[in-house]
């Protein structure tokens, strides 16, 4: 939970209020961008126009369909990974379209700990990946990663980590920290009140395309205010 009188974001949408938490000393670019975005009214009226249940809903793009959005400096910025903050279940990530290329999507994280995959899994996958990865060689590690995506590199992993997505779930392989081509999702804050409503946002009809909700869920505006505790 944040602090009395720290600053935090509640998101009104069409569906509810979500209360978020920042963490500036992580991703100081990513939180500054959002909370002027959200202060000057950038937000107010975009949907959620990427929705997929078990996994995460997406806005924050003009365009309403993930193919805009500026960040407040007119470029895109650069990742901010961090190795203790992870993609659990309720965290509120940068979208990106490659290595720093942010600008104003965002996601939260809803996979619950029932959809979470297993550690199993994302150890059978590090062992595949690594060995093509490795075949591949040093020199071709950007390439690979754009054709191929990122994974978990599990050879980092803690009991703490372990335990920490087991509890809670999330999508692990989003943690650019833990990534071995440099690629993933910053984390730059955390929802700490209102994930029913990121739940009942996730389970709406989508288009079995896009994945874009067939009735828009709307973000009314986002509202950064001093926690009262």
């Amino acid at each position: 939970m944040p602090q009395k009188g720290e600053e935090i974001a509640i998101m009104h949408t069409s569906m509810g209020d979500i209360s978020i938490r920042f963490f500036p000393e992580a991703a100081p670019k990513a939180v500054e961008n959002f909370k002027t975005h959200a202060k000057d009214g950038y937000y107010d009226g975009l949907t959620f126009h990427r929705v997929i249940n078990d996994f995460m809903i997406q806005g924050g793009d003009p365009n309403g369909d993930g193919t805009g959005g500026d960040s407040i400096w007119g470029e895109p910025f650069e990742d901010e990974f961090s190795d203790t903050l992870f993609n659990i279940r309720g965290s509120l990530s940068m979208a990106n379209s490659g290595p720093d290329t942010n600008g104003s999507q965002f996601f939260i994280n809803q996979a619950p700990a029932s959809a979470f995959s297993g550690w199993d899994f994302y150890k059978q996958y590090w062992a595949q990946y690594k060995a093509a990865l490795d075949q591949a060689g040093e020199e071709y590690k950007e390439q690979f990663g754009a054709q191929y995506g990122s994974a978990f590199d599990t050879d980092k992993l803690t009991e703490e980590i372990e335990k920490l997505y087991e509890e809670n779930g999330g999508n692990p392989n989003l943690d650019g920290a833990y990534s071995p081509v440099d690629r993933g999702h910053t984390v730059f804050g955390q929802v700490f009140d209102g994930m029913d409503v990121v739940d009942a946002i996730a389970g709406v009809e989508v288009d079995s395309q896009s994945n874009k909700p067939l009735e828009d869920v709307v973000i009314n505006s986002i509202e950064i205010v001093a926690y009262e505790g």
